[in-house]
């Protein structure tokens, strides 16, 4: 199936992602990387305030590289995700809704996606220009001084992307791979 999810994002708008489904994104999405996702939970230890608001919130796993004259942003492709696995189960508990990025996950964030009927969605990985050519703005709003790992606050129109955990507990890379065997068994 192919959905189109625009702001404002909900559970509701999700429930019906199943692994292997593409996903175009339309509306605000924030940027954050390992060092910012260290801070985010650190603020939220302490009780702070952090850049915005978790519930509902879809979070991008990108380091951009500069923008060219009359652009948003530079290349933005997804970084590896397993780098937020330490912090990604509680910012899902706290109603985060999508996670964009590239590479497996633990078992740890796959039980807090089903959990709390969110999705990781993955961004085309090598693609970083086509990435990019779908931001229309972008606004840094916290820790510019760790650079291209910033958080930024980003408007996308229809990011290409392809649910790969699901609320139901399925996972395009077990089952892409289970599918290919059995494809290829004679």
């Amino acid at each position: 199936m192919e959905y189109r999810l625009t702001e404002p994002f909900t559970k509701d708008k999700i429930k019906d992602f199943r692994a292997g489904d593409k996903v175009l994104v339309t509306g605000t999405i924030y940027t954050a990387r390992d060092a910012a996702h260290k801070r985010i939970t650190e603020m939220l230890e302490r009780g702070e305030d952090v850049p915005f608001a978790i519930k509902n919130s879809i979070i991008y796993y990108v380091g951009p590289t500069p923008a060219k004259p009359g652009r948003p942003i530079g290349s933005a492709g997804p970084t590896t995700s397993y780098r937020m696995d330490a912090y990604a189960p509680k910012l899902l508990d706290m109603g985060q809704l999508a996670m964009i990025g590239k590479g497996q996950r633990s078992s740890e964030v796959m039980e807090a996606v089903v959990r709390n009927g969110a999705v990781y969605l993955a961004a085309i990985g090598g693609a970083a220009a086509l990435m990019a050519r779908q931001v229309v703005s972008s606004e840094v709003i916290a820790f510019d001084d760790l650079g291209a790992e910033a958080v930024r606050k980003l408007y996308v129109e229809e990011l290409p992307l392809t649910v790969v955990l699901d609320s139901a507990g399925g996972n395009l890379y077990v089952e892409g791979r289970e599918n290919y065997l059995k494809s290829t068994v004679k």
